[in-house]
């Protein structure tokens, strides 16, 4: 019998494939490995279920986006969790991660927490500038919650943030029986038969999907180099007006006399620190083979 359906989790060679409802744990066919692709949580996939019930994976759908780590695919939002105090944002890793959104074409979402104890408004403006969906949160008083509960239906969401941020407490309450929930479908999944976490995908009572990234509080950035230095300049959506407007078509944006974004850099019209992230950012790669990068 041939199924479809998606991969919840993967872990120690067994995939824990939801098709129909129902949770089949299965092996991936030996061809998987001789290509070099390995399923991830998120991925459709077409699974055979033999006569004595074994399950294989016989089929990994194509993705429209993957995250590396996390590992996991066709992922529809990121929700990028920041707290406007202790600790104090990061720039720079907040428009890494932005980036990599942009990259990958998934949507991001800036959501700051603790917005109890300091104002967010000096930072929203910058993001919503930009024209990100930015939702100012707070776990004590509960402000953005439902916001955030509404974009999640349907939708498969992953939320990244550092330590102490208050991504627990956030994602508790958007489902107050998120750690309960964790712990149930975990052991239906499997856990606990392996030692090794990975990326798991919790279907909330919405229909939507939170991807559980332990030990991923964050991104690794350095397996998310942009692979051009050039592409760089797309990933960075204030960018788009100005670009074409420039005295040289080879232009980096970073130091080059008429250059249109600088010019808006320096009316205001594009926020300082987010062009100090993008030549930081360039700086890193622009040196750097593709080869380097993979």
């Amino acid at each position: 019998m041939i199924k479809q359906g998606r991969i919840r989790k993967g872990i120690g060679g067994f995939y824990y494939v939801e098709a129909e409802d129902e949770i089949y744990e299965c092996r991936a066919r030996g061809v998987f490995r001789k290509r070099g692709t390995t399923p991830l949580a998120g991925d459709w996939v077409q699974i055979m279920i033999a006569d004595n019930d074994s399950c294989t994976i016989e089929e990994v759908k194509p993705r429209k986006n993957m995250l590396i780590r996390p590992p996991c695919a066709n992922i529809d939002q990121l929700f990028l969790v920041i707290s406007v105090c202790s600790p104090a944002p990061n720039l720079l890793i907040l428009d890494k991660m932005l980036a990599v959104a942009e990259d990958q074409s998934i949507e991001p979402i800036l959501v700051i927490s603790k917005t109890d104890l300091q104002s967010a408004c000096a930072l929203s403006t910058v993001y919503e500038k930009v024209g990100y969906q930015v939702i100012c949160t707070s776990s004590v008083n509960g402000a953005g919650i439902a916001q955030i509960k509404s974009l999640l239906t349907d939708k498969i969401s992953v939320f990244i943030g550092n330590s102490g941020v208050g991504k627990s407490s956030l994602l508790n309450c958007i489902a107050p029986d998120f750690q309960q929930k964790t712990g149930d479908i975990s052991q239906k999944l499997g856990r606990g038969r392996h030692t090794t976490r990975q990326v798991e995908l919790l279907k909330l009572p919405c229909g939507g999907y939170v991807a559980d990234t332990p030990g991923f509080s964050t991104m690794d950035m350095e397996r998310y180099h942009i692979a051009k230095k050039e592409h760089l300049q797309y990933c960075f959506r204030e960018m788009e007006a100005y670009r074409n407007q420039c005295k040289f078509t080879s232009c980096s944006h970073t130091c080059e006399k008429g250059c249109a974004v600088l010019e808006a850099v320096a009316r205001g019209d594009i926020a300082q620190s987010r062009h100090n992230s993008y030549v930081a950012m360039y700086e890193q790669v622009k040196d750097k083979k593709e080869w380097e990068q993979k």
